[in-house]
């Protein structure tokens, strides 16, 4: 399985989600996160990333990993929502990858602005 399809299936399935595309708050979740705005899906991702650490920690002292990839399932595809709301992809996220590949970490994040 192709991991950016499998992305992109998601992503088409989100989009359709939209207010603008007949996207129901009372019947869709997504639609219901897309319709209360930037706030609601934000806070989730805080939730979920929360989520990944804590389950990271408990990968660290025997816990189960399959909590881990369910958690970070969870921060994706809140992340996802998040692209959706400012009409981007995950196409656009694997860009910016490829972009970096070969790069030194240390000498990509120097360049950003305002690097700390």
């Amino acid at each position: 399985m192709d991991t950016s399809d499998a992305l992109a299936r998601l992503a088409a399935v989100i989009e359709s989600r939209k207010p603008r595309f007949g996207g129901d708050p009372a019947s869709s979740y997504v639609a219901r996160l897309l319709h209360k705005g930037p706030d609601a899906f934000l806070k989730k991702i805080g939730e979920e990333a929360t989520e990944v650490v804590m389950a990271a920690k408990d990968a660290d002292h025997g816990g189960d990993k399959a909590k881990l990839v369910a958690e970070v399932a969870d921060l994706w595809f809140h992340c996802l929502v998040a692209l959706a709301h400012y009409d981007l992809t995950p196409a656009d996220v694997l860009a910016e990858l490829e972009r970096r590949e070969g790069m030194s970490g240390i000498a990509e994040k120097a360049r950003r602005p305002n690097a700390t």
